[in-house]
């Protein structure tokens, strides 16, 4: 039997497989009716994914335990979303597992990956209201850019050294 994950635990972006893809799914049926109103479930982001060529997306681990999925979209292909770079396209974190700073290092993960890649930017948005994500994306350095998207705000974090 594995530990609990701590705020201590090492954080890790993996592949989704197989054998993990109904754990991942799982994940999303732990988050408050508020938060599910503003991410779309695992299953359903796996699953749109699988429709994008643009889309890059990882489970969340602490330690050995999935804690929660995160999913990029690189490029633009119009299909999907209209962003010339690296878009945050989802990040949730599972109920158990959030104020731990898993988002906020998992975060930190993709932040590495889209500079080794040669990306100077991360866009993302969010919808306003209750259990917005608003607070958590500004502390970690995003600002808005004053564009809309239908509903949502849109932020970018400079990827600097």
């Amino acid at each position: 039997m594995t530990e609990q994950p701590t705020s201590a635990s090492e954080i890790s972006l993996r592949r989704i497989t197989s054998q993990t893809v109904s754990d991942i799914c799982e994940l999303s049926e732990t988050l408050t009716e508020a938060q599910r109103d503003k991410v779309a479930d695992n299953g359903t982001s796996i699953a749109e994914a699988h429709f994008s060529e643009n889309a890059w997306f990882r489970a969340i681990y602490a330690d050995d335990t999935p804690v929660g999925f995160v999913m990029l979209h690189i490029g633009s292909d119009y299909d999907v979303i209209d962003c010339p770079g690296v878009f945050l396209w989802r990040l949730m974190i599972a109920g158990p597992y959030q104020r731990m700073r898993f988002g906020e290092k998992a975060i930190a993960l993709v932040v590495r990956e889209m500079k080794a890649r040669g990306f100077s930017e991360l866009f993302t948005c969010y919808v306003v209201g209750d259990d917005s994500p608003e607070g958590f994306y500004k502390r970690l350095g995003f600002v808005p850019t004053g564009e809309m998207f239908e509903d949502e705000i849109e932020m970018v974090l400079k990827l600097t050294s």
